[in-house]
Formats: C-alpha cells, structure tokens, sequence
C-alpha cells in the first residue's frame, strides 16, 4: 500500500469529510432524488381517501415546500455566519474545529436538502390525471421532521453559544480522550523486561510536508517495528508543529530498515491540532476562552472564572493517574517496540493555570480563583503532584503582591473562593 492511500492519508481524509459542511447536505440531496424515485415507483399503493389530491393542490403544496426549503437552508446558513462571529470575537476560533463537525447541524442541513430535492422529484410529475398522492404525503411527514430538527437545532445552539456552555462541552471531549488513551497506554505496555536497544538511532525517518501532528497510528506503527524487529522512538509531542524534513521517527536497532515512506504513512500531520488524540488541546481551548474574556476588550471575569471551573475538573482528571512523560508500548508478545513522549502533569498544570494567572493578576476575583483551584489541587491529587501546584501557587502569590500595592486588598486577593467573589472564604 503507497503513500497516497496510507493510514496518515485516509485520516487526513476522515477529517476533512468530518469538518465539512458540504458532505452531509449532498448526500441528503441524492437521498432525496433517490427517494422520489422509489416514492413514484409505490404509487399503486392504496391510501385513505383524505391522503388523496388534486393535481393543483399537489402542485401547491409541493412547491411550498420547495421555497420553504430553500429559506431554511439560507436561515440555517445565517445561523452558521452569527456563531463564526461569536466564536471569533469572544471565544476562542479553535472552537470553530468543534463547530464544523456538529453532527445535528449536519442533520439539518441534510434533510433541508434531502426535503427540497424529494420534493422537487415529485413536483415535476404532477400532471392533470397522474398525482403522486403517496408522495405529496411523504414530503409533508418530511417537512415536519425538518422543522422538528430545526427547532432542536435552534434550541441547541443558543444554549451553546453561551461561553461556559461550550466550556464544558470542551472539557468533557478532552477528558474523553485523556481517558481513552489512558486505557490504550496501559493496554500496550511492555510485560516483558527487555530493555530498549542501546546507541543512537540506525536511522531517521524524516517528514516531506511540514504540519501538526495530529495522530499517529500506535498499531501500525507496533506492526511495522515488529515486523523489522526494531524499536521505533518519536522525538515529538501530538500537536507539534513540524517543519518539512523534520525526524518523525527514530529506528533503533532491528534485523532490517523499514520503508521510510511506509513508517511516515503512520503519522498524520495537518494544518492544525485536532482532538482526537491530544486533550491537551481541550485544555488549549478552555484557556483560550478564560483570557479572551480577561483582555480588556471583553473585560468579563465571571466568565473566566465559569472556565476555570471546567479547567479545574480537567485538571483533576488528569492529575489522577501516573504520567510518565515517556511511554513505552509493547507487541503481542510483549516486546518494547513503540516510545512516545507523553505530557507531564507539570505540562498541564503549566497550560491551564500560567496564561490566565498572568492577563487576570489585577482581578481579585481571577486571583482568589485561581487560588483556590491550586488549594483544591493539593487537596485531592497524590503527594508526588503536590510540587508542581506548590510552583505555581508560589507563582500567584508573586503575582499578587505585584498586582496590588494596597495591603488590604492584596489580603483579599490572597483568599481562596470557588466563586472568585461570593463565596466562602477559604474555598
């Protein structure tokens, strides 16, 4: 299998039809001619008397439902442009990745379209002594599902517009992919104790085409290292951005050389970071959200403080298990084959609390939160993740006593509360 058709392409693949917004809505178009067929061809089929029409009222009625098609899909289209408005100007425009691959949205779209091309099938068969009654039928049960999948649609996206609506949507992504490749991690490690081969690498495998890592293919990339008999190492982190002829892989030891094409076939780089095995970027978005609502644009501190809120069960999440910062994944047989860098809990706990301590240091209430995120942190995780939170607590109060001259109010900063402000002192 080349290149062009291997598992980094068809990933690439994956995502785009994923992210469209033009796929669904097709296919609901040929669904729809498809149907109309299918709907004309069942014609003999007995229905009650009050199903039946005259050519005039099915002409009227199928043409109705043939403009009303095309207004929704235009509101739906202006729906679209006000939540690009919105995620660009007061969120964070990594959301849009999130947006674009709603799978209602392409619901909607996909019956408006599936609707309008049904009905539009039928409308050009009516004739003075031949109705489509079946039909016309059809397509008014189809125009109550599309405005009942509106009205879903509408009622969601309003919801989800709302910052700390989307933060937990966020949140609840990455913690999923945190948890998933958790299980995978552990599922792959080494039962053996061979250790990794000694020396430098025998070879590297270098990229052609710059771009972020977005997945690797660990079974693939397990499969080939056995095959060879090698161990492979990735030097680089999911969402690194890579430059052309940068090394994806190092081969170590081995009775043969891989097909370098073939390993880089492993690895699917993009033109962005994607979620789908890289939570640090859920927490990249919630960031992102919190110190939008800090700058002095928005100037909105509750909601980054709602963020918080969701940053901080992330964080407990992740605090929870071990993290190596380097995994070693075995084969069947339980051979070290596969190392990948991973993420410290220091890397985490760096992201989601140095960028919002240092746009909210002269909030009160950011400080206060934030102080109490790091107090609930040493609360609940294991001792050994208590010096990281130890720097980074010892980081705000630094803030603080910079950020307010006044010591009574830098005392008042220096208190923990869930709520920032309003809370019970002391978290």
């Amino acid at each position: 299998m080349g290149v062009k058709t291997s598992w980094a392409a068809r990933f690439r693949l994956r995502q785009r039809v994923m992210a469209s917004l033009w796929f669904g809505p097709t296919l609901g178009l040929l669904l729809g001619i498809l149907l109309a067929e299918l709907a004309l061809l069942a014609e003999g089929t007995k229905l009650p008397g009050d199903w039946r029409y005259s050519a005039t009222t099915a002409s009227g009625v199928l043409t109705a439902i043939v403009g009303a098609m095309v207004a929704l899909l235009g509101f739906v289209v202006t729906i679209g442009v006000l939540v690009v408005q919105q995620a660009t100007g007061t969120l964070s425009p990594r959301y849009m990745r999130l947006w674009y691959r709603d799978r209602l949205q392409k619901a909607v779209l996909a019956t408006f379209t599936g609707t309008f091309a049904f009905s539009f099938g039928l409308l050009r068969r009516v004739e003075t002594g031949s109705v489509p009654d079946l039909g016309v039928t059809l397509a008014g049960a189809a125009v109550a599902v599309s405005l009942v999948l509106l009205l879903v649609y509408l009622n969601r996206f309003t919801h989800r517009l709302r910052p700390v609506a989307i933060a937990e949507l966020v949140a609840n992504l990455g913690e999923t992919v945190f948890t998933e490749g958790a299980e995978a991690v552990r599922g792959a490690a080494p039962r053996g104790d061979r250790s990794l081969p000694s020396g430098g690498p025998v070879m590297r495998v270098r990229t052609e085409r710059g771009g972020a890592i977005q997945a690797f293919d660990v079974s693939g990339l397990l499969a080939e290292a056995a095959r060879h008999d090698c161990v492979f190492v990735v030097p680089r982190l999911i969402g690194d951005f890579v430059p052309p002829g940068a090394v994806l892989v190092e081969v170590h030891g081995g009775r043969s050389r891989p097909d370098p094409e073939r390993v880089a076939g492993h690895v699917a780089l993009g033109a962005e970071r994607t979620i789908e095995q890289d939570p640090a970027f859920a927490l990249r978005v919630l960031v992102d959200i919190a110190i939008r609502a800090l700058s002095p644009a928005v100037n909105d501190p509750t909601t980054a403080v709602q963020v918080i809120n969701h940053i901080e069960r992330f964080l407990h999440t992740v605090g929870t298990p071990r993290l190596p910062g380097r995994y070693v994944l075995a084969d069947a047989h339980g051979n070290a084959r596969l190392v990948l860098p991973g993420r410290t809990w220091d890397t985490y706990l760096q992201l989601a609390v140095c960028e919002i301590r240092d746009y909210g240091g002269t909030s009160v209430q950011i400080c206060r939160r934030l102080r109490a995120l790091l107090d609930g942190l040493l609360e609940a995780l294991p001792p050994e993740r208590h010096p990281a939170v130890l720097r980074e607590s010892s980081l705000l109060r630094e803030s603080v006593e910079r950020a307010f001259a006044d010591p009574a109010r830098r005392a008042l900063a220096q208190q923990a509360d869930l709520q920032g402000i309003g809370g019970w002192p002391g978290g």
